[in-house]
């Protein structure tokens, strides 16, 4: 195997090539009731790869990020993140696995009460234990690349929607992740608004080499973005591939179905 590569600052090209395995799912089933929502599921994730989970809703895709973010718990089975247990393991594990992650919400949960650059730097500062000089540092370097800079002291209700969108993703990648999740990030958004949250992630997949777990029905953001696509149906992988592929010659019947449908 190639050898491991550090993760570059969001803001800086990419040269990484492909290296090894950053998050494995092995036999991951999740029940609601007797709704089984994953079904033994396996499939991994490599460093600086794009990978999109496709598929209709209630299908297990968001599950999958709630997972990796610890907010629910499988029933089974074993979660890997950069070689470190992430299920089951002990809580203190946890939180030092968790820190690789980042997530970017259908809504945007930014702190209403803190004005942008704190609602960026909180976290840093917090969790991370950085100085206040060095988080507010990496924040302007973050609003700048979401074009934010000028809406620095501004509170969340003075943005518009794709704004607080931005926000939220320069707050993610405040953290420094290994690993992006994205789930549905345009959902909430007013149409017109979004093209320009969209465009700033193909920036963030163009010039850095963080790994990126999307969730979407943006199915042309899908295959600019995406290095491959996963097409789930009933809590399980039922086709993967390029996109180039998986859009343009899908094997599965039901894959072909699914984007007769939305694209």
């Amino acid at each position: 195997m190639p050898a491991e590569t550090e993760p570059s600052t969001p803001s800086t090209p990419s040269t990484a090539v492909d290296s090894r395995e950053l998050i494995r799912l092995e036999q991951v089933t999740k029940r609601f009731g007797d709704n089984t929502v994953l079904d033994h599921l396996d499939f991994s994730v490599d460093t600086g790869k794009h990978v999109t989970l496709i598929g209709p809703s209630g299908s297990g895709k968001t599950t999958i990020l709630r997972l990796l973010m610890t907010l629910t718990k499988p029933d089974e089975g074993t979660i890997t993140v950069d070689g470190e247990r992430l299920f089951p393991a002990p809580e203190k594990q946890v939180r030092e696995v968790r820190k690789k992650i980042g997530m970017v919400f259908q809504q945007f949960n930014l702190f209403p009460n803190m004005k942008v650059l704190r609602n960026i730097t909180e976290a840093p500062v917090t969790v991370l234990g950085l100085s206040k000089d060095e988080a507010e540092a990496r924040a302007r370097e973050l609003l700048e690349l979401v074009g934010l800079t000028e809406h620095i002291d501004k509170y969340p209700t003075q943005l518009s929607g794709g704004q607080q969108q931005r926000v939220a993703i320069a707050r993610a990648l405040a953290m420094r992740p290994q690993v992006l999740l994205l789930d549905e990030v345009t959902s909430a958004l007013d149409p017109e608004l979004v093209a320009g949250v969209l465009d700033v992630l193909r920036d963030i997949a163009r010039s850095t080499d963080i790994t990126m777990l999307c969730v979407t029905h943006e199915m042309n953001f899908a295959r600019d973005i995406s290095d491959q696509v996963l097409m789930f149906d009933s809590g399980r992988v039922i086709e993967s591939g390029p996109p180039e592929k998986l859009f343009g010659d899908p094997d599965h019947e039901r894959t072909r179905e699914f984007l007769s449908a939305v694209l």
